[in-house]
């Protein structure tokens, strides 16, 4: 259970916590299309097929390991590489990365996802700590957080205690005062309880729990979770 006299601040994942990712990036992925059409129209062909796609990922990761948490970076040379492949103008890269990017920020949230985020700013300096490369700030978030540390920004990703201890440091307190909040058990439950924090696992599909090491609590929905700090 959650020692709540212990809570000076909580730490967030976005991506499946606030909003569900996978519709988010389909939709970007569509929005980017349409615009490589009229621009790059063989460009447009190409990463419409999953298979190439994924495979010019692989080959981005291959190559270039360093980017492994520059989402940003990687997508952009994944449509470098695509331009290139068929001929056309690899200066449109950047601008056509823009376009994804911009899509990428138009989430849907979970309905529960405002409320939560309201009660939980009310009472605690809350730090959004994430994997991805969604700015809180361009979502309409911003005000919200005291802080927002991703893994492209910062250089190392969760579960590594770097990111973990940076957003405590963020949010003013120590790790041991912190609560961390994530849909992820690996990445998110079991990074946060090695640094010493006290985690929630946020479990929307009703996932079973793959860890020997178990979350402090586990929620079906941020609901939930704002009835267990009342």
């Amino acid at each position: 259970m959650i020692d709540r006299l212990k809570v000076r601040a909580i730490t967030l994942d976005l991506d499946d916590t606030l909003w569900p990712i996978w519709p988010t990036i389909a939709r970007a992925e569509v929005q980017l299309q349409h615009w490589l059409v009229d621009r790059a129209p063989a460009t447009a062909g190409l990463l419409a097929d999953d298979l190439r796609r994924h495979a010019l990922r692989e080959e981005v990761m291959r190559e270039r390991p360093e980017l492994k948490h520059q989402l940003s970076a990687i997508r952009t040379d994944m449509i470098r590489r695509a331009l290139i492949s068929v001929g056309e103008d690899p200066l449109l890269a950047e601008p056509a990365y823009a376009v994804f990017h911009a899509g990428r920020q138009q989430v849907d949230l979970f309905e529960d996802a405002r409320p939560a985020l309201e009660f939980l700013a009310a009472r605690y300096p809350v730090v959004a700590l994430s994997n991805g490369n969604a700015s809180v700030d361009a979502i309409g978030l911003g005000a919200f957080f005291r802080a927002s540390i991703s893994a492209e920004v910062f250089g190392v990703g969760k579960p590594e205690a770097a990111i973990f201890h940076a957003a405590a440091q963020a949010a003013g307190v120590a790790a041991d005062e912190v609560l961390h909040i994530g849909d992820d058990a690996t990445l998110d439950v079991l990074g946060a309880l090695a640094c010493g924090m006290q985690t929630v696992w946020v479990n929307r599909e009703d996932h079973l729990w793959p860890h020997e090491a178990q979350p402090h609590e586990t929620v079906a929905n941020l609901h939930e979770l704002t009835e267990l700090l009342r």
